[in-house]
C-alpha cells in the first residue's frame, strides 16, 4: 500500500550507486566495487536487464508512494553456481526498521510464488545480519543450514520456502 516496486533500470544508477555503498550493504552484502554512477549503471547493463530479459525478474527498485522517493531494492536473482531463486532486499538507512522492506519482500515472495509459478524461494544471510534473518523468518522462511556462494569466503545462512 506504501510502495512502488518497479523493475530497476539504468536511471536508477546514482540511487544503486549510494545503496551499493550504504555501510551496511558493504558489511553486509559485500563491496561490489561500484566506486561510481557510471560503475552502477554498467552493474545495472551487464547483471539486472539480462536477467530481466531472461526471466522475467531481477532486482526491482522500491519507492515510496506519496513522493517516489527511492528507498530501497528488492529482488529475486539466479545466481551463477546456485541452484534456484533466491530472493534478496536492500534500503537506505533512513528507510529501515519502517516495515517497508516486510512489506517490498511479501509482494516480490508472492510474485515469485503467483505469477512465475516458482516451487520454492531461498535466501542466504550472514550470521551476524540479524535484521535479515528476522525478515526472513517473518516472510515463513525457514533456516536449512549453512552454504558458501561460489567465489565468496563467507559462510551464509541458507533460508528456504516452497510454494505449497
Amino acid at each position: 500500500n506504501r510502495l512502488i516496486i518497479r523493475p530497476t533500470n539504468i536511471e536508477d544508477a546514482a540511487f544503486i550507486y549510494t545503496l551499493m555503498n550504504s555501510p551496511k550493504w558493504v558489511e553486509f552484502i559485500g563491496d561490489r566495487q561500484i566506486n561510481s554512477v557510471e560503475k552502477a549503471r554498467d552493474y545495472i547493463i551487464e547483471r539486472a536487464l539480462p536477467q530481466f530479459k531472461q526471466f522475467g525478474y531481477s532486482n526491482f527498485t522500491v519507492l515510496l508512494k506519496t513522493s517516489e522517493i527511492k528507498i530501497g531494492t528488492c529482488g529475486l536473482y539466479r545466481r551463477e553456481g546456485i541452484e534456484g531463486v533466491d530472493i534478496g532486499f536492500a534500503f537506505l538507512p533512513a528507510f529501515e526498521k519502517k516495515g517497508y522492506a516486510y512489506e517490498a519482500a511479501c509482494k516480490i515472495k508472492d510474485f515469485a510464488f503467483s505469477n512465475l509459478g516458482l516451487d520454492q524461494l531461498n535466501a542466504y544471510t550472514t550470521e551476524s545480519n540479524i535484521a535479515s534473518q528476522k525478515l526472513l523468518e517473518k516472510l515463513n522462511m525457514t533456516a536449512v543450514g549453512f552454504k558458501q556462494l561460489p567465489n565468496d569466503k563467507a559462510k551464509l545462512i541458507w533460508y528456504s520456502i516452497l510454494n505449497t
